[in-house]
């Protein structure tokens, strides 16, 4: 394990930040400015189960891009990067989503980075959905 430069924190706090910009304006082909072609995304707290590679992803994006429960307002907040490790670093952040009927939502992302030529993208991305505790 390596402590990670300034230059590459920040690389990759723009690389998470910049999901938002491309969720909100339907921007399906920028996707891989900021996910691998080889992606893993967990989406099983959603109930879509786990997403294999960009192209998969690309497509719901694009099948689901109309449905009016999809968030108007993807933000990321909280970025904490950890020690790199290799071509590879973990990161956590939170989203908050903001609904057309003005209700929110929050996630929690855990990420994994890899340094690719184009610069650090997200191979592994698992969404946690916060929800409020049920209490009897």
């Amino acid at each position: 394990m390596q402590d990670i430069t300034a230059a590459d924190r920040i690389a990759i706090h723009e690389t998470i930040a910049l999901h938002g910009h491309v969720a909100d304006d339907r921007d399906w082909d920028h996707w891989g400015e900021l996910y691998t072609d080889d992606l893993v995304l967990d989406l099983e707290d959603f109930g879509l189960g786990t997403i294999n590679g960009l192209a998969a992803l690309q497509k719901l994006a694009r099948d689901s891009q109309d449905d009016p429960s999809q968030p108007l307002g993807h933000h990321v907040t909280n970025i904490v990067v950890g020690a790199q490790d290799g071509d590879r670093v973990r990161a956590r952040s939170k989203g908050l989503g903001v609904n057309a009927d003005g209700t929110t939502g929050t996630v929690v992302y855990e990420d994994t980075l890899r340094r690719e030529p184009q610069g650090w993208r997200i191979c592994h991305r698992k969404i946690r959905v916060r929800r409020a505790s049920v209490q009897a």
